[in-house]
């Protein structure tokens, strides 16, 4: 069984079933030899907050260390997303091995009339997954209660209720009291259940267990959000008798300061972590579709808060900013309260209602029902995407749109801002129809201006596309090997002139296709960049300088200010565009260095090239190295570490400068560090896009934002080959694109050793250039500046 069918298999699975219980996935985790006997695992159940408290314990943890698996639901894209070790979605191949694993379990409790849920299933795979990982410490997010949740398989070593309100009331009782006491029974043996829950909800907890409890309020954990640190980050204060930490943090409201506290909490009951390891984690701790910020002209908010007390909170965060108008998008399911979720939401001057594409949606006719009188001007808009579309369209700069109600409505609307339009090399150009007479030019055309683009639409947007293409005279294909259970993946092939009526016919077919249209667009533009900086039409080579005693190419040479000086200028003349200083080595099994350190090695040199003809660059993962160099001259970051450093964005923000973000497994590299990609290239483009939103949220333009696929960083030498031969693929994130690959180890993989790589280098420098790439960042200027001048001088006459 391949994944896709893997994923349909998985997908058939009943949703609900009247048998409650954790016997069946305890069944099928026996099938499997038991893996949760060998996992330190921790449950967090309760009606809001569960997957933003998962995050920001998983964070905490990964700061201290510690290997981290992670389950919640639901999915953002595909169920890849619910599974994650270290950050990273659960590889597709180990979804297809599993699927066929536990299959013959399945087809014997089918037979026993015992089959069990998707839920169920997918709670076995994690567990699975976590173990063949060998992670230090599993998170689960529990899925309704915590009595007989799936998830409750497992004998805790932590637990958590985030927060008691009404809610699967025909399931966990009718009251706040009931439901609570149900969700206290993830209590683990050992420890104290850690709370946020309060009132009559905390008393009943207190009835079942022992309790740690986490609030503003009079509690054991004192947790406050005590103000704005800047759009996307509130400052909180964490404090108990004997520990305490203030940091800022990207999940806004007081709800998720005592998320904060409780993720504090069981940190420190399953690892020893000190107050800096807490703050960072908690910084770090990014959570798409809560309260996430897309856009800030206008102000476009995706939150999913799927019931009233979610509502309520949700009304007091967006009056923290100022806006015009408020344009609201919801759909919600129809076994939600959305009448009282209304109610709780902020007045709304427009509402464009919608149904997602998931079976308990609720129809949009009897959502206008709930919504009459209560809006100017309502719209029943059908499908997410295009009631996004034209609330955005009808929002002024300084209007807010607001899509909410549920989070599988934020996860179709944020198709708008992660669905990529990619390029990608065929062979030949696909055939192409001719009944006129134009058949020479028809057939030269197809040879020069034949373009082929791979995205993801949702079933309704991917057939309307594909016949709008085909109706112009090109090509789409569905790739069923490589689609979600969420979205379709589509092939594109065409001509330039059937692309640009494929754009006209999206523009008014009213199916949220906006972001579709925009992208080819882009991909079309024949000049992406500005002249601001030194990428445009051109190349740009980055000149290595390292002030370090313990670089793999050059350490040792060039710490000394003068020699440093003299090879800067020496670049320069050479042909560098751009010098890029760093004074900390990433080699495999670096010493990391003081940020003071590292300041004292390259402030001095930056001072003295302030009259050099070029872009400087600082070469740093620390935010306080950048900050400092960045005033004293530097005009770049380049960040190896992919914004390791939560700050580093913001500083980059603060200095208007431009933002190299690499794709980093960790840093300094651990020797043989790699990983398990499906596709080296989609993976490393998709776990950069959302880095690049995150420095888009900061203030960064994408103009400003460079990414670098991280050649060397947690890939074999044959994926970076491969990095690099795909290199076009790279520009789907409508960024600059940086390649890093002189003299590195990838080349032992065709014979060259240290010391013999200037030739391989030459090679890659050729192709990267070739493949489009805006920077090349090299060691030997003279000969990889005179490769890039021939590679233009050739596309000047292709």
């Amino acid at each position: 069984m391949g994944y896709q069918e893997s994923v349909v298999y998985l997908e058939s699975l009943q949703r609900l079933r009247p048998k409650l219980g954790t016997e069946t996935t305890r069944r099928m985790l026996s099938a499997l030899g038991r893996p949760h006997t060998g996992i330190d695992c921790v449950q967090i159940a309760g009606s809001n907050g569960k997957g933003s408290t998962a995050r920001m314990l998983e964070q905490i943890l990964r700061e201290a260390g510690l290997d981290v698996g992670v389950y919640t639901s639901p999915a953002l894209t595909d169920l890849r997303d619910q599974i994650r070790v270290n950050g990273r979605k659960i590889p597709k191949e180990r979804v297809q091995s599993f699927v066929n694993d536990i299959d013959p379990c399945i087809e014997r409790l089918r037979a026993e009339d015992d089959i069990p849920t998707y839920f169920e299933v997918l709670t076995t795979l994690a567990i699975h997954h976590f173990d063949v990982e060998d992670v230090d410490v599993a998170i689960l997010e529990v899925g309704i209660g915590g009595r007989y949740d799936a998830t409750s398989a497992v004998d805790p070593v932590a637990s958590a209720v985030t927060s008691v309100s009404l809610e699967h009331t025909d399931l966990l009782g009718d009251t706040v009291e009931a439901i609570a006491r149900d969700k206290a029974q993830v209590a683990p043996a050992g420890a104290p259940l850690v709370t946020g829950a309060d009132g009559s909800a905390l008393r009943a907890i207190r009835e079942e267990t022992d309790v740690i409890t986490v609030g503003a309020e009079a509690g054991d954990i004192y947790a406050e959000e005590t103000g704005m640190a800047s759009m996307v980050e509130s400052s909180v204060s964490i404090r108990a008798v004997d520990w305490s930490v203030e940091t800022n943090l990207p999940l806004l409201g007081q709800h998720q300061a005592t998320n904060a506290g409780i993720a504090a909490t069981l940190a420190r009951q399953l690892a020893s972590v000190d107050a800096d390891t807490i703050a960072s984690g908690l910084r770090g701790a990014h959570w798409p579709g809560r309260f996430e910020i897309m856009s800030t002209a206008p102000l476009t908010v995706l939150d999913g808060s799927h019931n009233p007390d979610a509502c309520s909170k949700l009304a007091t965060l967006v009056e923290r900013y100022e806006f015009d108008d408020l344009h609201l998008v919801f759909g919600a399911m129809a076994d939600k309260d959305y009448a009282t979720m209304r109610s709780e939401l902020p007045a709304a001057d427009s509402v464009y209602l919608c149904e997602p594409a998931v079976d308990r949606a609720e129809a949009v006719e009897t959502l206008a029902s709930t919504f009459i009188g209560h809006a100017e001007d309502i719209n029943c808009s059908g499908s997410v995407l295009e009631a996004t579309d034209r609330a955005l369209s009808a929002a002024g700069e300084n209007d807010c749109v607001l899509v909410t109600g549920s989070l599988y409505v934020v996860a179709e609307a944020r198709d708008r801002w992660t669905s990529l339009l990619t390029p990608k090399r065929t062979d030949e150009p696909m055939a192409v129809p001719v009944d006129s007479e134009a058949h020479t030019v028809t057939r030269i055309q197809a040879s020069t201006d034949h373009r082929t683009f791979k995205t993801q639409l949702r079933t309704e947007q991917a057939d309307f596309v594909t016949e709008a293409l085909r109706s112009a005279g090109g090509s789409a294909q569905t790739l069923n090997e490589e689609a979600s259970d969420k979205r379709v993946s589509i092939l594109l092939s065409g001509l330039v002139p059937q692309f640009h009526e494929l754009i006209s016919r999206i523009d008014g077919a009213g199916l949220g296709l906006s972001h579709l249209s925009e992208q080819l667009e882009r991909a079309f533009d024949t000049n992406p960049h500005t002249d601001q900086y030194p990428w445009g039409d051109e190349t740009a080579l980055i000149g290595i300088l390292n002030v370090t005693p313990d670089s793999f190419h050059d350490g040792g040479e060039y710490t000394d200010v003068e020699a440093a000086v003299r090879r800067a200028r020496s670049m320069v003349g050479a042909g560098a565009d751009i010098i890029d200083i760093g004074g900390e080595s990433t080699r495999p099994g670096a010493d990391p260095v003081s940020a003071q350190e590292e300041i004292e090695r390259v402030v001095p040199v930056i001072e003295e090239l302030a009259d050099l003809n070029a872009t400087l660059s600082i070469d740093t993962r620390k935010a306080t190295v950048a900050d400092v160099a960045l005033e004293a001259g530097a005009d770049i970051v380049n960040d190896v570490s992919g914004l390791e450093d939560p700050e580093m964005r913001f500083v980059a923000a603060d200095h208007d400068a431009s933002l190299v973000i690499m794709h980093s497994l960790s840093t300094p590299v651990e020797p043989g560090q790699t990983a398990l990609y499906d596709d080296v290239v989609e993976d490393v483009i998709d776990e950069l896009a959302e880095q690049v939103l995150l420095a888009e949220r900061a203030g960064l333009d994408r103009e400003q934002i460079i990414v670098d696929p991280g050649c060397g960083f947690g890939k074999d030498p044959a994926e970076c080959f491969e990095l690099i031969g795909r290199l076009k693929e790279f520009q789907s994130l409508g960024c600059p694109v940086m390649v890093g690959h002189s003299q590195k180890s990838m080349f032992e993989h065709v014979g060259c050793q240290h010391g013999d790589r200037l030739s391989p280098t030459l090679a890659m420098t050729t192709l990267a250039a070739e493949r489009g790439a805006d920077i090349i960042r090299v060691h030997d200027v003279p000969e990889n500046a005179a490769t890039i001048r021939t590679v233009e001088a050739t596309r000047a006459h292709d």
